[in-house]
């Protein structure tokens, strides 16, 4: 009797009624499908939602890393050509330049001999023409003296064929 008497004392003091509990637990399972329903569901509709965004964003931000990786590379091969072809271009330009400084140094020598070829030439008519005029300066003064020497008068020819065999005499003599 004791015993219970002190179980009762303990339910009235701590207040568990079988009853009680079994309505407490129904009331708690429904709060549960209640909040379940309301508010546990969207929120994880609402959580996956952002990490789905979330998934999305580093998807993304991998993606648009290695796009600017490809990039990069892609840049530094067009570097590397626009680097090659500049070089290849510099080259083709002085090979250009020594090609034109070549001809242009025969085209000057050319001009130069050519340049030197006339002005023999013209020193060679030059002498031929003074030689012409030494010769009738010759002729007159000879013509001259073998007049006054003789007395009588030479035929021009005559005496221009003489000069000129004596003048070319003259020449062979040197």
């Amino acid at each position: 009797m004791e015993y219970q008497w002190f179980l009762q004392k303990f339910e009235a003091f701590v207040g568990v009624n079988p009853w009680t509990m079994l309505f407490a637990w129904l009331n708690l399972l429904i709060l549960y499908l209640f909040l379940k329903k309301l508010a546990f569901v969207p929120l994880k509709r609402m959580i996956d939602s952002r990490q789905k965004e979330i998934d999305d964003m580093y998807s993304e931000a991998e993606i648009s890393r290695t796009d600017a990786e490809n990039m990069k590379t892609e840049y530094e091969k067009k570097l590397s050509e626009a680097h090659s072809e500049s070089e290849a271009i510099l080259k083709d330009a002085q090979r250009r330049a020594l090609l034109r400084e070549e001809e242009i140094i025969k085209e000057a020598n050319d001009e130069a001999a050519r340049t030197l070829k006339r002005a023999e030439e013209q020193i060679e008519l030059e002498k031929k023409h003074a030689l012409n005029q030494v010769k009738n300066e010759v002729s007159e003064m000879a013509i001259s003296i073998a007049s006054a020497v003789i007395e009588r008068d030479v035929k021009a020819e005559e005496h221009s064929d003489l000069i000129d065999d004596f003048i070319n005499n003259m020449g062979d003599e040197k």
